[in-house]
């Protein structure tokens, strides 16, 4: 691995970006468009879904596997010494907590269920006092996990395997942070209120790109590459559940499909075309 560098910038644009989405239906005139959102966030999800399973997948397994010091004395390949049930199961347990954390109502879908009240109760303002908090909490504990796979592959020194992380994050995090703005703005008794939720989300991710990077920097690759698996699983886990009621949906369902492909394809081209051209290569 190469030496690592704190990512000043990439932690300045996803603050900057977050602030910027959540914002602006809050101090602007702008009215949310249920259906360019949904095809924003479908669009966003299949780019994080790819993100997942073509970069922070691999890349995590490889660290967590021992990178080109995983053979034996034979030039067998081993596992390392984590297994490969320990480095699947940091997969799982990023997509149960995710699940958990919804089971128990602190959600992610918050444009979805913004959403609910708009078509069940019109433009009326239906308060839910109990929920709104773990709503905002849920976001931004995923928003934390957003922060710990940036801050793990930057601690790895992977300069453009942190790039894509980071680029699939952001694509997925503004809408997001509009949909936590508009739903706050719903919600909230006062504006200043929505401001807080939404400053609340706009920090996790950046706080724990640094708390990752200290946390994770000089330590064993296999350490760094269990905490991209961990993410990875979240990704996993908002990527299907963005979606999979609009799919569910005979009315939306092949519209969200093919935005979800849209998003797939865009970021695996820009992988294909990127390698091809030897912008990257081999992360290691």
């Amino acid at each position: 691995m190469t030496e690592a560098s704190l990512p000043v910038e990439l932690i300045l644009l996803t603050l900057i970006l977050s602030l910027f989405g959540g914002l602006s239906p809050i101090f602007s005139k702008i009215k949310e468009n249920r259906e360019t959102m949904r095809r924003i966030t479908a669009i966003a999800s299949g780019i994080l879904l790819a993100s997942a399973i073509l970069v922070v997948i691999p890349e995590g397994f490889e660290l967590a596997a021992g990178g080109h010091d995983s053979h034996d004395e034979d030039g067998n390949n081993e596992v390392a010494a984590l297994g490969s049930l320990i480095i699947g199961g940091a997969i799982l347990a990023g997509f149960v907590m995710m699940l958990i954390m919804e089971g128990f109502g602190i959600g992610h879908a918050v444009h979805e269920e913004h959403h609910d009240h708009e078509e069940k109760h019109g433009h009326a303002h239906i308060h839910h006092q109990a929920s709104q908090m773990l709503l905002v909490l849920g976001l931004s504990l995923h928003s934390a996990a957003d922060g710990l796979a940036i801050g793990a592959a930057a601690a790895s020194g992977m300069g453009t395997v942190t790039a894509l992380v980071v680029f699939a994050v952001l694509v997925h995090k503004v809408p997001a942070a509009f949909s936590l703005g508009v739903f706050a703005l719903h919600e909230r008794e006062n504006r200043n209120a929505a401001i807080r939720d939404v400053a609340l989300f706009s920090l996790a991710t950046p706080v724990m790109i640094l708390i990752a990077f200290f946390a994770f920097e000089g330590l064993d690759g296999k350490w760094i590459g269990l905490a991209m698996l961990f993410a990875a699983g979240t990704f996993l886990y908002v990527a299907t559940v963005d979606t999979l009621p609009d799919i569910h949906n005979p009315e939306t369902g092949r519209s969200a499909l093919i935005h979800v492909l849209i998003g797939v394809i865009l970021l695996a081209a820009t992988l294909f075309i990127a390698s091809e051209i030897g912008v990257i290569g081999h992360a290691h």
